[in-house]
């Protein structure tokens, strides 16, 4: 097997792992230990410092078509993650990014690359499918929140066809059947912001968010403490963003001309900050008037006015343990499907 090589411009000649060992006063093996990131050998702080100085230095750099010659593609793109977002939207939304920070922070820490980010969309062209979705490419695929995406038959298909393709699948932020996820509960989170509106005093309650399983949860809540519970009392506004919180509050207030409910569960923190900018423009009060609680703890709810109290989700460590069930194996298909729930907690802080 040749040497891997990569020449660093059309004028110099090559430089090859055997001139990286030389120059750092080392064994090519070494060398080769701290390209790969091999965990399976120890190599002293100062010695790797050393050969990461002397590759800076003659501009070394590795040469992929070699190392996949010599490993096999499927080896060669098992440290390759695929990441499959929603839609574009998914930039915009605070929870998604932090995910994304996970994820990227874990494949850093343990040496794996992430290979792409596409649209779910995107992969119903066969040609772009048969070049991203394939074992000589990648290794794992990471679904965020792709249930917003799947709305046909066809799209069903895509993800029969991903689970065949790719063992490493895992769902973040939802639950598909015979894959592996890792998640927050939805309803049982709705549940613990309905009880601690509850517990302080709130007994008119409304819900503006995605129609869920939080709706159910909120519902929940309500019913064990014998309060109205029906849709149509506890006022169901459907809202996902700042926009449509917005607007979901200036619906509540529209269908019972102008009277608002004592307190309101909302699905997330944008939804939150919207239906707050609502109240604040037509001088109702936060918390005297109505009271608010949310879920996420995204950045921003400690900057509303007031700062919002909210349920924490584990956003980064959603995407960092997805990250590492696939480097430990512990990623299962069917009947070995894993489900991994992250736990919530309460951030108390002004709203209500």
């Amino acid at each position: 097997m040749e040497e891997e090589m990569r020449t660093t411009d059309s004028t110099k000649r090559t430089v090859t792992q055997n001139d990286v060992a030389k120059a750092a006063g080392v064994t090519r093996s070494m060398v080769s230990y701290v390209i790969s990131g091999n965990s399976g050998r120890s190599v002293a702080p100062e010695t790797r410092e050393r050969i990461l100085k002397v590759i800076e230095e003659l501009g070394y750099r590795p040469n992929k078509a070699a190392q996949a010659l010599q490993l096999g593609d499927v080896a060669f793109a098992a440290k390759n993650i695929g990441v499959v977002l929603p839609n574009s939207a998914a930039f915009l939304r605070p929870f998604y990014t932090e995910i994304l920070e996970g994820i990227f922070t874990a494949a850093h820490e343990h040496n794996y690359n992430v290979k792409f980010i596409r649209f779910f969309g995107e992969l119903s062209d066969p040609v772009l499918f048969n070049e991203l979705i394939h074992p000589e490419s990648i290794g794992s695929l990471l679904l965020v929140a792709v249930n917003q995406a799947i709305k046909t038959a066809e799209d069903e298909k895509i993800l029969g066809r991903i689970k065949e393709l790719i063992k490493k699948t895992v769902c973040l932020e939802w639950k598909a059947d015979g894959l592996t996820s890792v998640l927050f509960d939805r309803q049982e989170t709705a549940v613990k912001a309905t009880e601690y509106l509850i517990k302080k005093g709130y007994s008119e309650i409304a819900y503006i968010g995605e129609n869920d399983e939080r709706v159910f949860g909120v519902q929940q809540a309500l019913l064990r403490h014998d309060l109205n519970a029906v849709q149509r009392y506890f006022y169901l506004a459907e809202g996902f963003n700042m926009q449509t919180g917005y607007e979901g509050m200036k619906s509540i207030a529209e269908k019972n001309n102008g009277v608002f409910p004592r307190a309101i569960v909302c699905g997330s923190d944008e939804v939150a900050v919207g239906a707050m900018c609502y109240l604040n423009e037509n001088g109702i009060k936060i918390p005297e008037q109505v009271a608010i609680i949310s879920i996420d703890n995204i950045e921003l709810a400690a900057y509303t006015n007031p700062p919002l109290t909210t349920i924490n989700v584990q956003k980064k460590a959603m995407g960092y343990k997805a990250v590492e069930m696939i480097i430990n194996d512990s990623v299962g298909q069917g009947d070995e499907a894993v489900c991994i729930t992250l736990p919530t907690e309460i951030i108390e802080r002004k709203s209500c």
